[in-house]
């Protein structure tokens, strides 16, 4: 009877709450999308550096992987001493440079990573092989660049003397293979050698270098045990887990949480005052209504909870409508935020967890029963004999 009287009242003023529904469905989508934004990140950032078993990045002292162009000496030797620490089962050393691609009208410059193909976590192979010597996979975007295919030779270089207007560390490779590159995105114009390839045609100053190492550890051993011991086994590098990775980027894009709590706790209050707008216009209408229900003997309990209800229909409404449009909105400014210069293409900024999605759904629900409870008790409070004169009068 409840829910009857409820789904009554509501669609006696069928325009008023479907405006209603709307601005609910509005706050509703903000407050998913900007959960999702809030542990989005997180998660996607934490999966990205998870994504080929490796749970501990090794860089010179101070550093962050790649965060300057400091190199860690005698590579060799120091990936001898990490694969000696318990626990540890591959370790892949990583060396970047910049490489020039001559022979066009004007040369092409990339980014470039010597690997070790048996253990390298940096790109997955789209067709072709991996790099022998003098060989190299390439991105999309360089193949595009260069206009070259899988199975042609690049005259490539390493470096450029602006006062001679040379170039040094030149090489003749071969295209082995085309790659997607882990950690860049798709518009990168990107190359894999060989690792001794590029310390070679670094010269004396790349020799026997690593930009960083990533390291696997066995599943039953704990990352930060690892961690700890390759920065005690090699004093100048800085260890770094995949949980202190994360903690690093957390910090760094703090103000991407803060403008989402923001911004989701202001949803949550539009939707809150909303409801309560709505559910407070409908019982000061029906001030004389009510006051006839409770005179023929209907309980105040009765009348609050139908007017609850009318709140509760509202909100859950709302959330329904609001979850559809969310996720709408969240893959629209996702793609937006991902095209973003320099991001790695497989970093989501909303990224839809239902756990936490309908958690923030329930709290907007919970907020429309509250809306619904003060406007409902007041007005079942209102002396019943007073309340039928002044209806009458008025």
């Amino acid at each position: 009877m409840r829910f009857q009287l409820a789904a009554l009242s509501l669609r006696r003023h069928a325009s008023r709450t479907l405006l209603a529904v709307l601005g609910v469905a509005v706050s509703a989508a903000m407050l998913l999308d900007m959960v999702m934004l809030a542990t989005g990140m997180r998660q996607s950032f934490a999966s990205l550096l998870g994504r080929n078993g490796f749970t501990i990045r090794v860089s010179p002292r101070g550093t962050l992987p790649f965060d300057t162009e400091a190199t860690i000496a005698q590579a060799g030797d120091a990936t001898a001493a990490i694969a000696r620490i318990s626990g540890v089962t591959a370790v892949a050393p990583v060396l970047g440079t910049t490489i020039h691609v001559l022979g066009a009208r004007a040369p092409v410059t990339a980014f470039a990573l010597g690997v070790d193909p048996a253990v390298q976590g940096d790109y997955q192979l789209l067709s072709g092989r991996d790099p022998a010597a003098n060989e190299l996979v390439a991105s999309d975007a360089l193949l595009r660049a260069t206009g070259a295919r899988v199975g042609d030779t690049l005259d490539v270089a390493v470096g450029f003397d602006p006062q001679l207007r040379t170039y040094t560390g030149r090489r003749r490779v071969a295209i082995s293979g085309r790659a997607r590159f882990t950690y860049l995105s798709a518009d990168d114009r990107a190359a894999a050698l060989q690792l001794a390839t590029v310390q070679a045609m670094g010269g004396a100053d790349r020799a026997d270098r690593a930009s960083l190492f990533m390291v696997r550890t066995a599943p039953n051993v704990d990352p930060e045990a690892a961690r700890v011991a390759i920065e005690r086994a090699l004093p100048r590098v800085t260890a770094l887990s995949t949980a202190g990775a994360v903690a690093e980027a957390e910090r760094r894009l703090s103000y991407f949480r803060q403008l989402a709590f923001i911004l989701g706790a202001v949803s949550l209050i539009v939707g809150f005052l909303l409801v309560t707008t709505i559910v407070t216009v409908s019982v000061n209408e029906r001030i004389g209504e009510i006051a006839i229900m409770r005179a023929i003997g209907v309980s105040r309990i009765h009348v609050v909870q139908q007017i609850v209800i009318e709140g509760i229909g509202l909100s859950l409404t709302g959330a329904a409508a609001g979850l559809v449009l969310g996720v709408f909105t969240a893959q629209w400014l996702n793609s937006i935020l991902r095209g973003f210069p320099g991001l790695p293409d497989a970093i989501d900024f909303f990224l839809f967890q239902p756990n936490s999605a309908f958690r923030a759904l329930a709290l907007l629900v919970a907020s429309g029963v509250a809306a619904g409870i003060y406007p409902a008790w007041r007005a079942a409070s209102l002396p019943i004999s007073a309340t039928l004169r002044e209806e009458a009068v008025g």
